[in-house]
């Protein structure tokens, strides 16, 4: 049996950096938060070690930061949203420095700034050296425990949107632990649920973050923006565990080198060969060389045994500790690490306030696409942009109507078991992975297909099968998308597909 709730305000789904920031920008208007995790557990944001990139320092620049932005997304940025996102920047980090997040600071008390791939200047935020994404997220979920304005509720899950006849969105279908279910009904909706990380058998992310946000807003009949984008972070551990713990992209800014043997001092340093940036190229870029040297048996590792060494106990806690979970020191010999399924550039296509093409239902944080990552997000501007158009995505929902309209009765969307989720997620990471091509595309497509007749299509299998249908359309490599097929650039052109286009091109290939 399913119950129906009025909530008078807002409703947000998830409790990353996103969904907390919205929350708090949306007072005094009262807003419902849910998330089918414990705070802080579940999400991508509070795993983030990098740090919040922001033009900070005196020898720096939003004009600069936004041109490293551009140059990193190969041609795909929206030039509005990367402006937005470097000009707010700055305060969105002094905001959550005020919130109690503990930045690192110089002995004059300014931001310590570290520099990443890609970077022209050194000016990423960080804390505790590998530590920003839980330290702020803690802070944040303080600020929002003691707002008198937002309710959190745990435990549980958004398996359907609520629209009314019009198709505005009206609320979600949400289930309890328990197999509960209720329709909660508001004025307006935030989706900040992540991205699908957890689509891939190989990933830094979360294992629950499975694209069901932007699964959940594709089935609703929204407008989803470059599908085909992932980013695959080219310095996982590669230690067997699921997910993989990441070696943060810091530690190449340190000095750290990517070497192509399991000997401490007899291997290669490889990443000259393959980019004059060396160990500081792109992330797409160092993710295909360790690819690469991984695929020809010559291994790859991580060797920051000058660069860090007796220091990374309290200069990277983080990964200090998941090496040594594994039976490695750091301090003295090189990691195994292997490129992971790491952040989606695409997703739920907004506007820069978080809008979505679906009247009552917004987006912010990884399950949006802003446009502001383009083909390749640049190294931090993950939790920024969280901090950014989370907090313009809080201001619509403050000044959101309510239409007093009746959403139509809803159903929760099919589950897939356990065991084809295994499949799946093998499946999509050899052939919707680092390296892509027509053959691997099309057997994967063919795979989604036969899983939709089997379980019926639902969030997990509509996001997968945008991911593929796309990858297999976009015959051109740009950014985190690489076909071996088809190895160069065309004109460079986004990416905007509902299931509904998706299903027409579809028949019409047929």
């Amino acid at each position: 049996m399913t119950t129906r709730i009025a909530f008078d305000g807002v409703l947000i789904l998830g409790a990353g950096l996103a969904g907390l920031t919205a929350a708090l920008a949306a007072a005094p208007r009262k807003v419902l938060l849910l998330s089918p995790t414990p705070l802080g557990e579940g999400c991508s944001s509070a795993w983030a070690q990098g740090g919040m990139a922001a033009a900070l320092a005196e020898d720096d620049s939003p004009a600069l930061h936004a041109q490293d932005t551009i140059a990193a997304g190969a041609g795909l940025c929206d030039p509005q949203a990367v402006a937005v996102l470097t000009r707010e920047g700055p305060d969105a980090v002094r905001a959550l420095a005020d919130l109690g997040a503990p930045f690192d600071r110089t002995e004059d008390g300014g931001f310590s700034q570290g520099l990443e791939a890609a970077h022209g200047r050194a000016r990423v935020a960080r804390v505790g050296g590998d530590g920003a994404g839980r330290a702020i997220h803690d802070a944040v979920i303080a600020a929002v425990l003691a707002s008198a304005h937002i309710e959190v509720r745990t435990g549980l899950r958004a398996r359907s949107l609520l629209q009314d006849a019009a198709g505005r969105v009206r609320g979600a279908l949400v289930e309890a632990d328990d197999g509960a279910l209720t329709e909660i009904v508001v004025a307006a909706t935030l989706l900040a649920t992540g991205g699908l990380g957890g689509l891939y058998a190989v990933t830094t992310t979360p294992r629950e973050v499975r694209g069901e946000g932007l699964g959940l807003a594709a089935l609703a009949g929204a407008t989803i923006a470059d599908p085909e984008f992932v980013q695959f972070h080219p310095t996982a551990l590669d230690v067997g565990a699921d997910p993989a713990p990441l070696a943060t992209e810091a530690l190449r800014g340190e000095g750290a080198i990517l070497r192509n043997a399991a000997h401490s001092f007899g291997g290669r340093a490889f990443m000259k060969s393959y980019h004059p940036a060396a160990e500081l190229a792109p992330r797409d870029v160092v993710a295909r060389a360790i690819q690469s040297e991984l695929v020809a048996g010559h291994g790859a590792f991580l060797d920051a045994t000058t660069a860090v060494g007796e220091a990374f106990p309290h200069e990277f806690p983080a990964v200090f500790a998941a090496a040594q979970a594994a039976g490695l020191d750091p301090r003295v010999q090189p990691l195994p690490v292997a490129p992971a399924c790491h952040y989606h550039m695409g997703g739920v296509a907004t506007d820069l306030d978080g809008r979505t093409s679906l009247p009552g239902l917004l987006a912010a944080g990884e399950c949006a696409s802003t446009g502001v990552h383009g083909a390749n997000r640049l190294a931090s501007n993950s939790l920024l942009e969280a901090a950014v158009f989370g907090a313009r995505a809080g201001a619509v929902l403050r000044e959101a109507a309510d239409p007093a309209t009746d959403p139509l009765p809803a159903a929760p969307w099919p589950d897939l078991p356990v065991g084809a989720l295994a499949g799946l997620r093998q499946a999509m990471s050899h052939d919707a992975g680092v390296v892509r091509d027509g053959e691997g595309l099309t057997r994967l497509l063919a795979r989604i297909e036969t899983l939709r007749d089997l379980y019926g299509e639902g969030p997990i299998l509509a996001a997968a099968r945008l991911v593929t249908s796309c990858a297999l359309e976009r015959r051109e490599s740009r950014g985190g998308h690489f076909r071996r097929d088809f190895p160069c650039q065309r004109p460079a052109a986004r990416t905007f597909i509902t299931l509904a286009a998706l299903e027409a091109r579809e028949v019409a290939a047929e």
